[in-house]
């Protein structure tokens, strides 16, 4: 592929609407275009867009995912910048995978089986693409797509937890002296904070990070109710079944609910996959740095059971994410292609 059908590929993907549910037609468009240029396409039964190359005993499995978020800003291009929806989070780091297998010669593939798939449903947290694919092979290597800058490998991801608290008492005087439903509530969200402050340090990689996305109250003629949902971010090791039980025991009364549980998950730096980027990084003229987010991937998904080398890596400021600004350098884009060229020829 030439360097602007680089960009045409990244360009007409982002114009292409997929929020999480509704990634059939971006699917499409991206397996088209790399059957165009002699790639094996498909899309696998749960709709995720699939690439390969090479067939080889090594098998190498770029993870990203199609799906945005919601939210359509206006796709435009000022200079060197694309901006729209997924150019950063992650249609950027999936063209970017795609492009630097399409590079690959047959020498370079060589022994290897070179496998991209453009995840469906990754933003809808259900992750219903990378956990069909997990059950259905093992690869050697796996690079997750994800906005890491061309410079940064992502070592590792926190997990999460989404807790939903709900209280109900009996109505009361306000100058009476028991604790209002919003009392509780603010009583045990004031809790989580202490718990997390007096964990992990000052890593905040290695910390609980509670986040109150709701507080809604409700006073009835004969009952207040108090609702609370909190996302979790959890460092390593964290033992959720503790936790809860700690809070079930110092609120009682409180109806607790814990949903979409990833436990944290972080790659070892030492192993063939991370010297093969620090090589190619180093030869595109790059100083490598590792990374370690706070928020959750694919990765979270696959490598507990994969049990094999894993980063994730793309193009972009993952500060971007989900952003009406969302939007990533053409030049970054191209560096990106370039260091995972050199990386899949290493391997």
């Amino acid at each position: 592929m030439r360097p602007e059908e680089e960009i045409a590929l990244l360009r007409d993907l982002v114009a292409c609407r997929s929020p999480s549910g509704e990634e059939q037609e971006a699917a499409g468009l991206f397996t088209k275009r790399l059957a165009a240029v002699g790639l094996k396409t498909s899309i696998d039964e749960v709709g995720n867009a699939m690439v390969e190359a090479g067939d080889g005993e090594k098998l190498i499995v770029l993870l990203g995912h199609i799906d945005t978020v919601r939210g359509f800003p206006t796709v435009r291009r000022e200079g060197d910048l694309l901006y729209g929806r997924g150019t950063v989070d992650a249609k950027g780091p999936l063209c970017s995978f795609a492009c630097a297998v399409a590079r690959l010669t047959p020498e370079d593939l060589s022994g290897k089986r070179v496998l991209v798939c453009g995840a469906v449903e990754e933003e809808a947290t259900t992750s219903k693409g990378a956990r069909f694919l997990r059950d259905r092979v093992r690869p050697r290597f796996c690079i997750i797509g994800e906005p890491s800058g061309w410079r940064g490998i992502t070592l590792g991801y926190k997990g999460r937890v989404l807790l939903s608290a709900g209280i109900s008492t009996p109505r009361t005087h306000s100058a009476g002296q028991d604790a209002t439903a919003a009392e509780m509530g603010v009583a045990l969200w004031n809790d989580i904070v202490h718990r997390a402050n007096e964990m992990g340090g000052d890593k905040e990689f290695y910390r609980l990070l509670p986040t109150l996305l709701e507080f809604q109250t409700d006073r009835g003629d004969l009952e207040d109710r108090v609702r609370l949902e909190i996302s979790m971010r959890l460092p390593p090791d964290f033992d959720l079944a503790l936790f809860e039980y700690e809070l079930k025991t110092v609120f009682s009364n409180v109806k607790f609910s814990f949903s979409g549980h990833e436990e944290a998950f972080r790659c070892d730096r030492k192993n063939p996959l991370v010297r093969a980027f620090l090589r190619s990084i180093r030869k595109t003229e790059g100083k490598p740095r590792f990374i370690l987010k706070t928020g959750t991937s694919d990765m979270n998904v696959v490598g507990p059971k994969w049990q094999c080398p894993v980063v994730a890596y793309g193009p972009g400021n993952s500060a971007l994410d989900h952003t009406p600004d969302e939007h990533v350098s053409l030049t970054e884009y191209h560096k990106a292609i370039q260091v995972l060229t050199g990386v899949l020829r290493s391997l």
